[in-house]
């Protein structure tokens, strides 16, 4: 008897099952470019990558059949890169995807109409999720043809401003499981169509209302819901007083209430409605009435109370002192530009709040370190603190801020008077995740070094206008915070190559604002992007070393880009046509750029067929060939012609002198 040979498989991956690769690809999942490399390993591992796919991100419509030929798992569709979907196109994913098909995003895409969402509504019978949000062209036949998805869970229909009481009527019948359905901006659709929603769909948990019509004939219906959590009103003008007066049954599963922007509903018809939904823990009255004693007052039945949003609104003392006595578990305050927040107002709600979480004053001009001495000591466990623009606080202020609140993960410090001092005490910080000094002159490479020592989970990094930072800091802060996702250093004027060019370390950066830094060169700009895989916005605007070279460069590494600024940079037609490779490229700016000619323009444009969004000056309106226009146009692309003329830029401190002089005027 023959004795059989044991042949070792070629590829030793060939041994490991599918299962244990699909955990490998959950890890990779964030990383695009890492998925792009593991599929093309080998053929195994790019039939597996197939098989594990279940999102799909196109950027052209026209290679779907192709691609969903090769990804026949896909459960979810996101089309918010791709601006042209046609009936065409949503034939094919109902005839590939068929039941498999789970959610849907059209909210960024046109030139599709009731026939293709036919197609998608009958064939992707366990479809839950679509969104419709911007598709202002859509009439009733399309929600019609909706109203066949019968286990559709959660709608956007956000400035669907055609569709009509008769098209949601139709909807509520048909998809009758539904959870959550947006219908802001919904213009044509009044009491008629929301009360049929309210009536048919008794599972809704989020209903967004914001900006219709309606008036009290339908609030009875909607408070009826017994499962409705999120509720939002934002900016309904026919809801008043009156209308609340009438409630009798309340909506006690109610968890968050937005009434902003409700000019006719007094601190009395808040009180209607909070009687009648007594269990509400986020409670939005941004831009609403003034903060007093009655409205405080009409928040006394609201037990449960964490979160209290009265942004824009006039303020008084005895308003916030009552809210601080009333809501005795808040956990969140949002005053952002709030007109009359004193110290003694202010420090009245902190000193009765030390579990505080969130606490929001921006442009909360009068207030000084006495209300931050309060706020610092009583209030330590905060985790997000913004307060840009509250230009009283003094050096010693942010001090105090860094000794006693260490867990702060989110910090907006944006036109203060901090200087190093303050940075050195706020790098006892050290969840930092988000900090902005925008327009902070009083810091330098010092503070910034501090920073970059303590705060190595920082992600987000706004440096807009801070003059006193040069390299120094910059890389301070890159060797210590590899994570960082975000920096700003628009107007850093004395920024070089040398700092710019270690930004290449930052592999997760996705945002760099680099506007008005004149050192920087295309030198620079190609050893940062080698680095920077996953960068989706660069603003070089005023970046006039930045020329042909560089855009060479970016095209090669930055495949994942989707909009750039090169207004007054020294690109010719040469470089703007390099960036036709980037396939992901939707947002172009270019204004100021002499250099540039109608004929290298027209063939970038033309060459780059991902784009959605063009910011040309007016001149190039009428230099550009009217075929090549309208051919864009069908395309998805919008333009836009900007008659800007050229600004010399100022001196960063007389710039600001300039806005606290006009922020003046306005009070």
């Amino acid at each position: 008897m023959k004795r059989q040979r044991f042949t070792e498989p070629t590829n030793p991956f060939d041994l490991v099952s599918d299962e244990i690769i699909f955990t490998i690809l959950d890890l990779l999942s964030s990383n695009p470019i890492d998925l792009k490399s593991f599929s093309l390993a080998c053929k195994s591992f790019y039939s597996v990558e197939a098989k594990h796919r279940k999102l799909l991100k196109p950027l052209r419509s026209e290679h779907l059949p192709t691609v969903l030929k090769r990804y026949t798992q896909l459960a979810h569709l996101d089309f918010s890169l791709s601006p042209r979907v046609t009936d065409a196109s949503l034939a094919i994913i109902s005839k590939a995807c068929n039941s498999k098909l789970r959610s849907i995003d059209l909210s960024r895409s046109k030139f599709f109409s009731a026939t293709g969402l036919l197609s998608l509504a009958t064939n992707c019978t366990n479809l839950v999720e679509i969104d419709l949000s911007n598709a202002t062209e859509l009439r009733d036949a399309a929600a019609v043809a909706l109203a066949k998805a019968k286990n559709l869970e959660k709608l956007w229909l956000g400035r669907c401003k055609l569709i009509t009481d008769m098209g949601i009527g139709c909807i509520a019948v048909g998809c009758t499981k539904l959870r959550f359905i947006s219908l802001k901006w919904c213009m044509s659709i009044g009491d008629l169509g929301v009360g049929l929603i309210a009536v048919k769909c008794e599972q809704i948990r989020s209903l967004d209302l914001s900006y219709m019509q309606i008036t009290e004939k339908c609030l009875p219906s909607i408070l009826k819901l017994k499962h409705l959590e999120d509720l939002v009103l934002e900016g309904c003008f026919g809801i008043d007083d009156d209308c609340l007066a009438v409630i009798r049954h309340g909506c006690k599963s109610l968890r968050k209430l937005d009434v902003s922007s409700c000019p006719n509903i007094s601190p009395t018809g808040l009180s209607s409605l909070t009687r009648a939904t007594s269990c509400i823990q986020q409670l939005t009255l941004a831009h609403g009435s003034p903060v007093t004693l009655a409205l405080a007052n009409s928040l006394k039945s609201l037990t449960m109370l964490q979160s209290v949003k009265l942004d824009g609104c006039v303020t008084t003392y005895d308003g916030l002192k009552a809210i601080g006595s009333c809501c005795v578990s808040l956990s969140e305050l949002s005053l952002r530009k709030c007109v009359g927040v004193t110290d003694e107002g202010l420090s009245s709600i902190v000193k009765k709040h030390k579990d505080l979480k969130k606490l929001d004053i921006t442009c909360c001009r009068m207030i000084t370190d006495v209300s931050v001495s309060h706020m610092t000591n009583s209030c330590g466990g905060l985790t997000s603190l913004k307060m840009e623009s509250c230009s009283l606080v003094s050096r010693e202020g942010f001090v105090l801020i860094g000794r006693r609140c260490h867990l702060l993960e989110e910090l907006d410090l944006t036109d203060n008077e901090i200087d190093n001092e303050g940075l050195r005490s706020l790098s006892r910080c050290s969840k930092l995740s988000i900090l902005k000094l925008g327009i902070c002159l009083n810091l330098n490479d010092e503070g910034l070094a501090h920073i970059g020592t303590s705060c190595s989970k920082l992600m987000e990094l706004d440096l807009y206008r801070c003059v006193g930072v040069t390299d120094s800091g910059l890389l301070a802060i890159i060797h210590g915070c590899p994570d960082l996702e975000m920096i700003n250093i628009a107007y850093c004027r004395d920024v070089t190559d040398v700092s710019f060019s270690s930004l290449r370390k930052c592999s997760r950066l996705k945002t760099i604002e680099a506007r008005g830094c004149p050192l920087i060169t295309s030198s620079g700009l190609a050893a940062a992007v080698v680095g920077c895989k996953l960068l989706r916005r660069l603003d070089l605007k005023k970046c006039c070393n930045v020329d042909d070279a560089g855009m060479i460069s970016l095209a090669h590494f930055s495949q994942n880009l989707r909009q750039i600024n090169l207004s007054y940079s020294s690109v010719t037609d040469v470089g703007l046509l390099s960036l036709a490779s980037l396939g992901c490229l939707q947002h172009l700016t270019v204004l100021h750029t002499n250099r540039l000619t109608p004929s290298g323009v027209a063939a970038a444009l033309l060459a780059n067929s991902s784009l959605t969004k063009v910011k040309l000056h007016a001149l190039f309106q009428a230099l550009l060939p009217e075929r090549l226009l309208k051919r864009l146009e069908v395309r998805g692309c919008t333009f836009e012609w900007r008659e800007k003329i050229f600004q010399a830029e100022l001196d960063p401190k007389c710039w600001k002198l300039q806005l606290e002089d006009v922020m003046q005027i306005v009070l």
